[in-house]
Formats: structure tokens, sequence, C-alpha cells
């Protein structure tokens, strides 16, 4: 990765910081390009079993980089199109891959730092963290997958409410309206969100990668179909080692380690 993203891997955590704080760690296109490539990676290591994802500085993400818009003048349209394919790359990457994306909001989410931070599986917010959209405020739509995961998480009236007003809503807000999972401390959001890292790392890979295909997919399917694919699903994985690991650590009345 370049100097927009810092990333590693380690004991089957990938952690991926966006590290453009002097900018609000606002997207670019060189921010948004290495995002989608630390998706890809993650995607594509089997020994990543959590992802965290975080931004360094003051704020989680200030959205698109303004100051950079202002100077495509006539190629506007293309050098938009192409920074949204990679933040919307990275999305669809962070979404299908099989481990589970925490993210850790440690300061303002806005505009596409907004939708990036409710596309987690597992948001943790520091107390002092602020959401809104904003797009329309700069005379924009929204972008980054809001529009599909928002009115799914708080109802299409609150949805309509944030995007049209740019309503913001502080971490306790967040977390009544559903945006978020859990509010912490500021001081204590990198330790918690690695201890919840450090447990799903530790838990079974194939089992979790189901539950974000099954939870992905059933807003588009009727009841009988996602139970169809919900019975293929585990008994699939009754016969698989994991699955298998499991049901005999309970019998044993022992913790299961999943491998």
């Amino acid at each position: 990765m370049g100097n927009a993203i810092e990333f590693e891997v380690s004991e089957g955590i990938a952690r991926i910081v966006l590290n453009r704080p002097d900018a609000g760690n606002a997207f670019n296109a060189q921010l948004a390009r290495e995002l989608a490539e630390a998706a890809l990676a993650c995607d594509l290591d089997p020994s990543v079993r959590a992802v965290l994802l975080t931004g360094r500085g003051k704020m989680f993400c200030a959205g698109g980089d303004l100051k950079a818009f202002a100077g495509f003048g006539d190629e506007a349209t293309r050098c938009v199109k192409q920074l949204a394919d990679d933040l919307h790359k990275a999305i669809s990457l962070f979404a299908r891959m099989d481990a589970p994306l925490v993210v850790a909001v440690n300061g303002a989410a806005a505009g596409a730092g907004f939708s990036l931070s409710i596309a987690g599986d597992i948001v943790i917010s520091a107390d002092n963290a602020k959401f809104t959209m904003g797009y329309t405020a700069v005379g924009m739509s929204p972008d980054g997958s809001s529009t599909w995961y928002l009115p799914r998480l708080i109802g299409l009236r609150r949805a309509q409410e944030m995007a049209f007003t740019n309503r913001s809503l502080n971490a306790s807000e967040a977390l009544d309206w559903g945006l978020v999972t859990r509010v912490v401390p500021a001081a204590e959001l990198d330790e918690a969100a690695m201890d919840l890292c450090r447990r799903l790392a530790a838990g079974p890979r194939g089992a979790q990668a189901m539950v974000k295909k099954l939870l992905l997919c059933s807003s588009g399917n009727a009841l009988e179909v996602q139970m169809e694919i919900e019975g293929r699903a585990i008994a699939r994985a009754a016969g698989a080692p994991q699955g298998i690991e499991g049901v005999q650590a309970f019998a044993a009345r022992r913790a299961p380690v999943f491998r």
C-alpha cells in the first residue's frame, strides 16, 4: 500500500488505517485506489480472519476531498466516477469477503466517510464521533453504498431525513437509531475494536463467512428461498471440520478450537 493507507496483517487480523489526517482522511483518487487494493488483499488472503478499519487522527473520514474535486475542471465527471468506482470496489469486496469487517469510527464521519462507516459488519463508535451525510450541502448525491445500507439499518423515513437535510447525529443518537453497534470512550476505541477482532479471528471462519452471505442476500429473497439457502449452508457446516469441532467441543464441555 502507499502513503494514503496503512495496512498490516498480524495474527489473522488485517488492520487498515485511513492515513490522510491533515485532510480529515478525505477521499482523493489515491486513497480510494489504495482502499480498494487493501480490500482485495483481505479478500484473497486466507489467513485474514477479521478486518479492522479506522482513521488516523481526529476524524474518521470527511468524505470526498473537495479541494481535489475543485481542481478537476472539465474532467470532474470522469475523475469523480473513477474515484467512486474504486470506493465501491472496496465496499463490495468488504461485503463479500469471508472475514467480518469491524469499523472503528474515531471521529467525524461525513459524506463517503459516513457511507464507509455504516458498511461494516460491526461498527464501534467513539463517544465523540459524529455522523452526517452532507452530500446535498455541496450539490452532490450520495455514493459509497449509503442509499442501500441506510434504509435497511434505520428505515426509509430516517434515511430520507439524513439524506435531504444532512442531519448530524452524535454517537449516542447513532446508537439509538441503529447506525452503530456500540459506543465506547474515545480513549478506549482502539483496544475495544482490537479485542473484538481477536474474538472474531478465533472464531469459525467458514461459519462467519456464511453469516455475511446470508444477511447480504436476505433482503432480495423470498422466505422459502432464504430458508433453502440456510438449510444447505448449515448442512454443509455440520460436516465441515469447524462444525464437527464446534459440536464435539460443546458435547465435551470444552472451548472449541477453530483452525
